[in-house]
């Protein structure tokens, strides 16, 4: 409910955007790829990885002859049983790659998330903490007049202005994440039948450092969230009282906005971070 006041409202309303979008974030971490959004999505997912097996397969074969023509000089290599038994097994493990490469994701995925959900449970935190205007804060703003409140509205426009796309850059990039998860499902039997020649093996192994990469990447965004809510919990201290409602505004929201900064740059630069701690 509005508190009549013009300035105060747009604050509150902006917060509340911000509390929003934070709560959503906070139940995405805790969510898996079969229940986003119903599971719509994923079952489409799973099709599109069915259907690609086909092609997996096909490739399989191609990277399995390449692989042989690279690492045999010769034929007569091939008449070895060790060199025969070591391509079969290759090719064999290749081949449970494709066939259960959803399992395997899924198991890499679960490991991530078990991870985010510790985290969670060691912080103590079962949601992020919202954030509210100070009642010192609305106080300093409803004494004010009619002249003194109109650089306060310059200030609340600005501020709210940034609150709202500091926002709407956080959730994309944590929606950003569900998406890559499902193009990953979605292609996994092309790069995993490189698994066949050793040659090419390198792709499979690189897909499944990035697909963990992008797992993980909910661990980073988990411990961005705490520190956040640290924040949070201790709101920015007011500037002194005695100084202009102008000043005391300027500073109370030019702190909120950089803390949330902080947040959203962490949450941007949780791939990075991630990878780079991954060395891909």
């Amino acid at each position: 409910m509005g508190s009549g006041n013009w300035i105060v409202d747009n604050l509150n309303s902006a917060l509340a955007m911000w509390n929003g979008r934070l709560a959503e974030i906070w139940q995405l971490l805790s969510c898996s790829p079969e229940d986003f959004r119903g599971g719509g999505v994923w079952t489409v997912m799973v099709g599109i990885n069915d259907a690609l097996k086909a092609t997996g397969y096909a490739l399989l074969v191609l990277f399995f002859v390449m692989g042989v023509v690279k690492t045999c000089g010769s034929f007569a290599e091939m008449r070895k049983p060790e060199q025969v038994f070591k391509c079969f097994i290759r090719f064999v493990l290749a081949q449970a790659a494709i066939t259960w490469g959803l399992d395997i994701m899924l198991a890499l995925f679960n490991i991530a998330q078990g991870a985010a959900g510790t985290i969670m449970t060691a912080s103590g935190l079962t949601a992020a903490t919202p954030l509210a205007l100070p009642d010192e804060l609305v106080d300093i703003i409803e004494d004010v007049g009619f002249i003194e409140s109109i650089p306060l509205w310059a200030i609340t426009l600005l501020g709210s202005l940034f609150i709202w796309v500091l926002s709407l850059v956080m959730i994309l990039t944590v929606y950003s994440r569900f998406f890559k998860l499902y193009m990953a499902t979605a292609i996994a039997p092309l790069p995993l039948a490189s698994f066949a020649g050793q040659p090419s093996s390198s792709v499979g192994v690189a897909f499944l450092k990035s697909y963990a990469a992008i797992c993980l990447e909910g661990c980073v965004i988990v411990l961005a969230c705490v520190i956040f809510s640290g924040y949070a919990a201790s709101p920015p201290a007011l500037a002194d009282a005695s100084n202009a409602a102008a000043t005391v505004v300027w500073s109370y929201v030019g702190e909120l906005i950089f803390n949330m900064l902080v947040l959203v740059g962490a949450i941007k630069m949780s791939d990075r971070l991630i990878r780079e701690l991954m060395g891909i």
